[in-house]
């Protein structure tokens, strides 16, 4: 069973949370562990000879180092790029955070050092008429890597996530500050406000880069807190 795993959430759906997961795994590549990562739910997929395929879940099947099939990095597949839920339920299917645990949990018996789930949109999207995906790593009891995409009202959405975290009884093992928007006004006080804020670990400070890559944004991260 992977040794250290963690659930890995973001402020909204642009927060970076993909690259961030995969700056992660180069950076416990480096490191000598063996990686495994996750997208078990993904919107926006391409078509392709081989079925359903998404972009970000292709990003982390080919940067962790543990050899797994795409179908289980991506078990849901959805076509529509738009809410879960909603995309589910063009096609008639149904997510249910159950179904989705248990896929996570046949991952979860790979030989490796370090396991990242990363999860859809905000805590709160919904799976279904019930569930939200907070549900998926609530079910697994895993510790959460919180993703903050540094832009205009990103201290409020990041508060309210982490309360939310919380308030669902999982235990916040660091943060990731990623810039999403250049032209950000005052990102160093936001910075130092979100400082101040989060008594967990900083696991690294994300500029808005030109090239992006799991080997670039791995310079800007340690996760020596997480796998110690």
């Amino acid at each position: 069973m992977a040794k250290k795993q963690f659930f890995v959430a973001g402020t909204d759906t642009d927060a970076g949370k993909t690259i961030v997961t995969a700056g992660l795994l180069e950076k416990a590549n480096q490191q000598g562990l063996k990686t495994i990562a996750l997208k078990p739910v993904a919107a926006g997929c391409e078509p392709t000879e081989n079925g359903l395929r998404n972009s970000d879940a292709l990003l982390l099947q080919q940067t962790a180092s543990v050899p797994i099939s795409y179908d289980e990095v991506n078990p849901f597949a959805l076509e529509p790029p738009i809410a879960p839920h909603i995309a589910a339920a063009q096609i008639d299917k149904r997510l249910s955070a159950d179904r989705i645990a248990a896929f996570c949990r046949g991952a979860m018996f790979y030989p490796a050092d370090f396991l990242l789930i990363e999860g859809a949109g905000g805590w709160r999207v919904p799976l279904n008429n019930q569930e939200t995906y907070a549900n998926v790593p609530k079910i697994l009891d895993m510790p959460v890597i919180l993703v903050i995409g540094m832009k205009l009202g990103c201290i409020n959405h990041a508060l309210l996530t982490a309360e939310a975290i919380k308030r669902d009884g999982l235990q916040i093992a660091g943060w990731v500050a990623n810039l999403v928007d250049p032209e950000m006004a005052c990102y160093e006080e936001n910075l130092a406000t979100l400082k101040g804020a989060f008594q967990v670990p900083l696991l690294g400070v994300v500029p808005f880069l030109s090239d992006v890559s799991p080997a670039s944004v791995a310079e800007f991260l340690k996760i020596d807190a997480l796998v110690e």
